[in-house]
């Protein structure tokens, strides 16, 4: 799997999934939204059928199989924070447009 995270998106998983009691983030994409898809980030125990692992320090990194193939494969995930606000940043080299919103996207 070629899902990157930088240092900074590990640091937050790693505090939303202890804050959670959970054991790892499942990541995926959902239809939604006026583009086409929408990524999807869940606290989870495990896996799910056909979900792919990484482990990373302090969780498990969890990302559905057809998700991946669909749309996630070479995903960088990045967070950033700001005086203003604080958000995870996803650059991922599928899309091939997004909404004016930028919540959903196409691939």
């Amino acid at each position: 799997m070629d899902i990157e995270l930088t240092t900074s998106a590990v640091t937050r998983i790693s505090e939303i999934v202890a804050a959670a009691g959970k054991k790892g983030l499942r990541l995926s994409v959902k239809e939604a939204g006026c583009s086409g898809l929408e990524y999807v980030m869940d606290t989870v125990d495990g896996p799910q059928s056909g979900d792919l692992e990484q482990a990373f320090n302090g969780f498990v990194l969890y990302v559905d199989g057809d998700s991946y193939t669909r749309a996630l494969a070479g995903l960088k995930l990045d967070f950033q924070k700001d005086v203003l606000s604080s958000a995870f940043v996803y650059l991922n080299p599928n899309k091939k447009g997004s909404c004016g919103c930028g919540v959903s996207f196409t691939v």
